[in-house]
């Protein structure tokens, strides 16, 4: 009898074994000892810009498409929803859509996918700027696309951003078949990975001598665009950086940064598309018609779309209507037509604030660049079980912590900050509140909102940069504890899909000593060219 208990005993340790050992592979750091703490100053003479653009396709293979009999939008035979075996496998090969919910396989494509890039070179500093069709994109990731960039290139810095797009094929992993199955397919994220890094070389083999125009309009974008949830503030400026050929004075690129989430198909779509962000590149680019006539010229060059604070969250709900600009007619439901609509508004948006003559323009200036990587507790239950599981490819740095990033740089009259993830609003723009039901008996802590500390008169801010961690919840709004946020019945939507309260404190403060730091730099070298 001793002996059988020995034998299960055994049996028991080694599985156990097995397990801690599988569950510590699936969690280990992927990148053991990277960091990247940069501090760049610009040249001590201005110099040419030059800048570079470039666009390479995602777009998936989708080998099967299937029939939703039920209209569900999830893949279910056993009910009635049949397939078709495009690769005569045998087995259905789903391309399994982000966002909303689990098992919700392609049908087909409606338009490409992109990774699309912009080099900026000032004759010392290189920063690059892709951005994908993508959900997100994990930091593990981003710095597999850094280490494919030829170091001959001399790149200084590459940011990797995500449109946050819900109707592309899963890159982070909880939005497979099953909720504890990974969507992610590995040949297609290789793909994406190496035409990322391919769209960066693209763009630095295109830099050519260039000015930037710089333009924004603070107060349209708010027409096309909803806060779910309270406090209610928006981020709803269009910001926009034109780099025009300085030679041939022609359009190279044009830079648009506007704040919503890529969702207006919503949850119903089986169709493979880039949203909303696909008409307003398509019509910056190529222009606007109706009837058979132009009513808006194309710019040329490439477009690039960099999404903002879409924390909170921003979205275009079906039942919130989007008008067509160049017809009497609102667009409801989800639809492409909804889409097209909401991208002529921004395009248009785009076309008049271009055409001024009088916007601030260079040809020459300095990059100055701060960027840290930072250490963030995981503290939500569900992600560190992914994560355990293989679900959520993502490698821990220390103890249940993920390595992410955060980053500030200037050129001309614009800043620029980074953020790793789905910031709330109000801790960029201010607004932060501490009402009543918050788990945590608290002033607010990310004071004073990012863009009132960054220096410029245009103040980009790119949301899902370098990493996608989630939402980022002022601590003093956090709320998964009874009583709920302005005595409401239940909790709020957004905790559930945050790494934890401790994400906005870590990255606000993080952001904070940056910008410091990039100021009393500026002001120092100011100073210093003052007394020469």
């Amino acid at each position: 009898m001793k002996k059988w208990l020995l034998r299960i005993g055994g049996v028991f340790l080694l599985l156990l074994v097995a397990v801690l050992f599988w569950i510590g592979y699936n969690v280990r750091d992927r990148h053991p000892g990277y960091s990247k703490n940069l501090s760049i100053d610009p040249p001590q003479t201005p110099a040419p810009i030059k800048a570079g653009f470039a666009a390479r396709k995602i777009t998936p293979q989708v080998p099967d498409t299937w029939t939703d009999a039920d209209g569900d939008a999830k893949f279910h035979p056993e009910k009635g929803d049949t397939w078709q075996d495009g690769n005569r496998n045998g087995k259905f090969d789903g391309v399994w859509i982000a966002g909303f919910h689990n098992n919700r396989p392609a049908a087909g494509i409606h338009d490409d996918l992109w990774a699309r890039a912009m080099v900026l070179d000032d004759g010392q500093t290189r920063i690059a700027l892709v951005v994908l069709d993508a959900i997100g994109f994990l930091h593990d990731d981003v710095i597999e696309v850094r280490n494919r960039i030829p170091a001959e290139l001399q790149v200084d810095y590459t940011i990797v951003c995500s449109t946050h797009d819900h109707e592309a094929p899963d890159l982070i992993g909880i939005w497979g078949p099953k909720i504890l199955k990974s969507g992610v397919d590995p040949a297609y994220r290789e793909m994406v990975i190496e035409q990322a890094a391919g769209a960066v070389v693209d763009a630095v083999q295109r830099l050519r001598p260039a000015k930037l125009r710089f333009a924004q309009d603070l107060e349209s974008g708010k027409a096309w665009v909803q806060d779910s949830r309270r406090p209610y503030v928006l981020d709803p400026g269009i910001r926009v950086m034109h780099a025009v050929d300085a030679e041939a004075d022609t359009t190279l690129g044009v830079l648009i940064n506007w704040a919503n989430h890529p969702e207006t198909l919503w949850s119903d779509n089986l169709y493979i598309t880039s949203d909303f962000p696909h008409y307003i590149r398509k019509f910056v680019e190529e222009g606007i018609k109706k009837d058979g006539k132009t009513v808006l010229e194309g710019l040329g060059g490439v477009a690039v779309y960099v999404n903002g604070a879409i924390g909170g969250l921003m979205t275009t709900k079906p039942e919130f209507g989007i008008r067509d600009p160049f017809a009497d007619t609102t667009y409801a439901g989800a639809t492409f037509e909804k889409a097209r609509a909401q991208g002529a508004q921004v395009a248009r948006v785009v076309f008049n604030l271009l055409k001024r003559t009088d916007l601030p323009t260079i040809h020459e200036g300095g990059i100055r660049l701060q960027a840290r990587t930072i250490f963030i507790p995981m503290k939500n239950p569900n992600f560190r079980l992914a994560a355990a599981l293989g679900v959520l490819d993502r490698g821990f740095s220390g103890w249940i912590k993920l390595r992410s990033e955060v980053s500030a740089w200037t050129i001309g009259p614009a800043s620029f900050v980074t953020i790793p993830g789905e910031i709330y609003p109000e801790i960029v723009n201010g607004g932060i509140e501490a009402p009543p039901g918050q788990d945590f008996e608290i002033e607010p802590l990310e004071v004073p909102p990012i863009r009132e500390m960054m220096p410029g008169e245009f103040r980009f801010v790119f949301g899902l940069a370098n990493d996608e961690i989630g939402y980022i919840i002022p601590r003093s709004e956090w709320d998964e504890k009874p009583p709920y946020l302005y005595n409401a019945s239940s909790s709020p939507y957004g905790e559930v899909n945050s790494l934890g309260a401790d994400a906005a404190p870590v990255i606000h403060s993080a952001v904070k000593a940056l910008l410091r730091e990039l100021s009393s730099e500026g002001e120092a070298i100011t100073a210093k060219g003052k007394d020469e």
